[in-house]
């Protein structure tokens, strides 16, 4: 084996030794009080230094995140204009007038 060689293997095995470790951080993080989904892709980003299958993932993770985004705020963008439609702002008194 080559100094170059296992410096290949050396560093496969501390990416995904710490790419899984920090994914099931993330994972259990679901379930605690966490970020998980911010640690998450996090361990996938990691993961998909060496693993094909954890860039696949972590794309498909992106994507479902932007569409929630994008869920999110048109959610919210309708719920101002209802709110301003609904709740016209108050009229001023005779004391505010002058």
């Amino acid at each position: 084996m080559t100094a170059n060689n296992a410096y290949r293997w050396a560093k496969r095995i501390v990416i995904t030794v710490a790419g899984f470790t920090v994914l099931i951080v993330g994972i259990v993080m679901i379930v605690l009080p966490g970020p998980a989904f911010l640690v998450i892709p996090i361990g996938l980003g990691i993961l998909g230094l060496e693993f094909a299958w954890a860039r696949l993932w972590l794309r498909k993770v992106k994507q479902k995140g932007q569409e929630l985004a994008r869920s999110a705020r048109q959610v919210i963008g309708n719920h101002q204009s209802q709110s301003a439609a609904s709740n016209p702002p108050p009229a001023k008194t005779d004391s505010e007038k002058t």
